[in-house]
């Protein structure tokens, strides 16, 4: 029996380094690094593939302007358009008189001033009878739109005209309207101040950026203000009639509006 644990020995031994062999060559890799790089580039290159070029698609050719908030009796009213090729597709009231009695002479009166306002493609609409304040100030926000529209139209146009053309640069800066501040105004209820703007050597609008405020100054300016400003851009000058029952309020608006004019060169 002693002289067989030699041979024990080496069956072992070689046992032993057959499994160590075969124990490496399972762990030897698999791939070489070319094809571990092929592998780890087919999906960056899936991807891509699959990428898209990103863009905009916004409403090509369609324009949205806010006229001026419009004080009135009872409330402001403003107005929103929207154009598209140079038509008016939609009109609604931003804002409009709420409360009481307002809110049904609002419901009843707006929806009809917007539907007549695409139809006339214009300012020159019929009040709603028994809503003939939210009417008058609708109407006034509304041309407040289409002026800005007018200028921002002749801005573009003139634009394009001075790039083709170094003559037409005289004639854009004609187009364009300005803005002037009259001086304020002193009045026994209160300050006055009215800005014009003016476009073409005329007014396109008038408007009072102060006025008398607090008590019955409130509803006297709410009454003579759109009217004043209306009265501003018919007469084309400072002669315009004051408004009964604002007496000292119109004057310093005529007084306001007179030095507007002579900023503006008259």
């Amino acid at each position: 029996m002693r002289k067989s644990h030699p041979i024990r020995r080496v069956v072992l031994a070689t046992a032993a380094t057959v499994s160590g062999v075969v124990l490496l060559l399972s762990l030897k890799p698999s791939s070489d690094p070319a094809s571990a790089s092929a592998a780890g580039a087919a999906p960056s290159a899936a991807a891509a593939g699959q990428e898209s070029p990103q863009g905009g698609t916004g409403a090509a050719g369609t324009t949205t302007v806010d006229g001026d908030a419009t004080q009135t009796q009872y409330g402001v009213v403003q107005v929103r358009l929207t154009v598209a090729g140079g038509k008016i597709t939609q009109a609604q009231a931003i804002q409009a008189p709420k409360g009481g009695t307002s809110d049904q002479k609002t419901a009843l009166s707006v929806p009809q001033l917007n539907k007549e306002t695409v139809a006339a493609q214009s300012a020159n609409i019929d009040s709603v009878s028994g809503a003939t304040y939210t009417s008058t100030g609708y109407k006034q926000s509304l041309q407040s739109a289409l002026d800005k529209l007018k200028e921002a139209s002749a801005s573009s146009g003139s634009s394009s005209g001075s790039a083709s053309s170094g003559s037409s640069s005289s004639g854009s800066a004609q187009a364009q309207a300005k803005t002037v501040t009259g001086q304020v105004a002193q009045t026994q209820y209160g300050p006055v101040q009215v800005r014009i703007t003016v476009s073409g050597g005329k007014i396109t609008k008038a408007e009072a950026v102060q006025a008398p405020k607090g008590g019955t100054s409130d509803q006297k300016t709410a009454l003579s203000v759109p009217k004043l400003n209306q009265e501003a851009v018919a007469a084309q000058s400072a002669n315009i009639d004051s408004v009964s029952g604002a007496t000292y309020t119109s004057t310093g608006y005529k007084q306001s509006l007179q030095s507007a004019l002579d900023q503006a060169g008259g």
